[in-house]
């Protein structure tokens, strides 16, 4: 069937294959370019809960080839380059000002693992980084292991995914993605010869974990169609192909391997959204098979690893907000014999814990911000301090086992990511090093740490930022940041991009919604499955928070989120478009029920426990409700900016895409609604550092195109 699309008269020359008719509506006049309009097809979608139509279902095409979508697909962007053209030069000097901030030749702090020094580096000018090492001293000559810049050449999209080095120093394994679709192949290099062995793998997640032999790896595959990591390899270097070991068949878990701080055992860790099981292999023995180490069980979430013959696990039994325990190796399932080192807190969520010899350092949260605790051994634990009234502390899981000091990253919204190591015994704070940011000045920025209260009295923790010269009268443009599902806290983090918006007069807001799990486990249960509307509200609320507190004007409000903080965008846009001038929705997850109904669509069976399985009628009737696809209406709605990448593995681009073709048929307004595809990548964006830029200075323009137009709305 033909489908007809009314192009944007920049869209290029209408199509010479009789079957695809292609026409151009006539312009109202030439400063107003017109939007491609996708044809409606009939499409039943049936499930327990009821039949849906969905008429746009035709833009679905798995293997990127239809005529009919790669040329819909090709309008949307003509038509997104010809409504942004008169903000094209700001665009450029938003990129330039971004690029002007970083210090281009740049390089990680180094890390201490099997007697050398592992570090990452970029060169000015270049879009990749370098992976190298200097054995024993930092003074040593530099070896480049990887130089993603030459891996990169001739590709459109590149990625090194993971690297692993096997314990001698001699083998090194790594997982590059050349198309976007994390779809990750395999590669080994002999260090020392620096030849490329043949022993290849496709199709694999960037998990990896050398066994003490050095000769044996083991890495993890995906299924063909789901794209779920659900199978473990060994592969033994001058075996012909790669051995399976062990395959997950219970579509809600995905499968990773590591090496344990010890370096006795591999684990396979096997994760789904409410429980998890852990299988370990001898890392001396690398052809055993596998053994349960803590089996699964309903609703139990734990991580652990192993040292001085014990293991450490942060669990969640008998702890909602989980706690820490140690126990010996030979009774790691015996939960009778696990002892509390981080006993369970009601207020504070253990988060995250790192091993080594003489401590143990924990990321803990608490009033919603992340902390670090030390447990030095023998001693009293304390906690480090902060300085700020909105940031993140998180502890940094450095290999060496030795090592007698603490390192940790230390964000804030007016503070650059900085690397500190605290000595354990004396608590003495050196700063290893501070991202610079070229020009910026801290001190002309302030920070806040505020609460809304939702209609039920919960109290929504907001961050916020804002240069101190911004007046605080209601008149400043406001940008609300948002996500809040999977338990993905939304931490106050730097971004020397936002520096652009405050330095013209924005106020910046992350809002800590319910669906995270900024105030411990309970946030997040209040907002997924049948709870997940709170996340909407709480957002909306903190919206309106910020207004009444005069941190923004009413009629400049601005939103944005990204994947499932997509989601958020687009259900508040259709709950409350009156509040917001414009959105900006990258990569949104807004066709929940259509998804969720098919398996075959990568990250399905993973998240019936996030969202619900609408295979079931009452969670089939709540997810209709909220479903951004399926509640647009004939209503006004502000401004939106939609990002998709055509390769992308989470959120497939025709969700995005159906979207707008559906908000475009239906709404009332005449403000603008823009698709902006990358048909090179997928969800995380370009690949290069400067091709990131570009994207956050396209959105950015957007919104301050939108800032300076009347808003045809308020003239009802």
């Amino acid at each position: 069937m033909a489908f007809l699309l009314v192009a944007a008269c920049s869209a290029g020359a209408p199509s010479q294959h009789s079957q695809h008719a292609v026409a151009t509506t006539t312009t109202r006049g030439p400063a107003e370019p017109q939007p491609p309009v996708a044809a409606r097809r009939p499409h039943d979608v049936t499930a327990p809960g009821g039949t849906r139509q969905d008429p746009y279902y035709w833009i679905r095409d798995d293997k990127r080839e239809d005529h009919d979508v790669l040329a819909y697909l090709a309008a949307e962007n003509a038509y997104t380059a010809s409504v942004l053209a008169p903000v094209k030069g700001l665009e450029e000097q938003l990129f330039t000002e971004f690029r002007s901030r970083i210090k281009e030749d740049d390089s990680s702090v180094p890390t201490f693992e099997d007697g050398y020094w592992y570090y990452s580096r970029f060169e000015t000018g270049q879009q990749q980084p370098i992976y190298a090492r200097r054995k024993g001293t930092m003074d040593a000559p530099e070896e480049v292991l990887l130089d993603a810049n030459k891996l990169a050449a001739g590709h459109e999209f590149y990625r090194v995914g993971a690297y692993k080095v096997s314990p001698n120093g001699m083998m090194l394994a790594w997982a590059e993605d050349s198309v976007g679709r994390n779809q990750f192949a395999l590669h080994i290099k002999n260090l020392a010869t620096g030849e490329v062995l043949k022993d290849t793998a496709a199709n694999m997640n960037p998990s990896l974990a050398w066994a003490n032999d050095n000769k044996t790896l083991f890495f993890v595959g995906k299924d063909p169609t789901t794209l779920r990591e659900d199978r473990v390899f060994r592969q033994v270097i001058g075996a012909a192909a790669p051995e399976l070991v062990f395959k997950e068949d219970d579509g809600s878990y995905y499968v990773s391997v590591l090496n344990l701080k010890s370096k006795r055992y591999i684990a396979i860790a096997l994760r789904a959204t409410t429980n998890n099981e852990v299988r370990l292999i001898d890392a001396n023995a690398p052809a055993t098979a596998p053994r349960v180490a803590i089996a699964r069980e309903k609703d139990h979430l734990f991580d652990l690893d192993h040292l001085d013959g014990k293991f450490v696990i942060r669990t969640n039994s008998g702890a909602k907000n989980f706690r820490l325990v140690e126990v010996p190796e030979a009774k790691v399932a015996d939960r009778s014999a696990w002892k509390d080192l981080v006993p369970h807190r009601p207020d504070a969520l253990v988060e995250d814990f790192a091993l080594y010899h003489g401590f143990i350092a924990v990321t803990v949260r608490s009033g919603g911000l992340r902390k670090v605790q030390v447990l030095p051994a023998g001693k009293a634990p304390y906690f480090l301090d902060a300085s700020d009234p909105s940031y993140a502390m998180t502890v940094v899981d450095t290999p060496d086992p030795n090592a007698k000091r603490v390192r940790y990253a230390y964000d804030s919204l007016v503070t650059p990511n900085s690397i500190y190591e605290a000595d354990v015994a004396t608590k003495e704070r050196v700063l290893l090093k501070q991202q610079p940011v070229v020009g910026y000045d801290a001190s002309q920025y302030a920070s806040e740490y505020v609460h809304a209260t939702a209609s039920d009295g919960t109290s929504i923790p907001i961050s916020l930022v804002y240069k101190k010269t911004t007046k605080r009268d209601g008149t400043a443009p406001l940008l609300v940041y948002g996500y809040g599902s999977y338990g993905f806290s939304q931490d106050p983090y730097f971004t020397s991009t936002g520096i652009s918006l405050l330095d013209r007069g924005w106020v910046y807001a992350i809002a800590h919604v319910r669906g995270g799990q900024e105030m411990g486990r309970a946030w997040y249960d209040d907002g997924h499955l049948m709870h997940k509307k709170n996340t909407f509200t709480d957002f909306i609320t903190a919206t309106e928070y910020l207004v009444a507190q005069k941190y923004g004007a009413r009629g400049q409000v601005f939103a944005m989120g990204a994947s499932a903080g997509g989601l958020l965008m687009g259900a508040i846009l259709n709950l409350r478009p009156d509040l917001y001038r414009g959105v900006a929705a990258i990569v949104p997850f807004v066709d929940v029920v259509t998804t969720m109904l098919d398996e075959s669509i990568p990250l399905t069976t993973n998240e019936f426990d996030e969202w619900g399985n609408p295979k079931e009628k009452p969670a089939y009737d709540y997810m209709l409700s909220y479903s951004p696809y399926d509640n647009v209406k004939a209503q006004a709605y502000p401004a939106i900016y939609v990002h998709t990448g055509l390769w992308d593995s989470q959120v497939q681009y025709y969700e995005p895409t159906k979207w707008v073709a559906k908000l475009r048929a239906t709404k009332t307004d005449k403000n603008p609604l823009v698709l902006d595809i990358d048909m090179k990548s997928g969800h995380g964006g370009a690949s290069g550092r400067f091709d990131r830029l570009r994207q956050t200075a396209r959105v950015y323009a957007f919104m301050l195109y939108v800032h300076d137009l009347p808003d045809p709305r308020a003239a009802k």
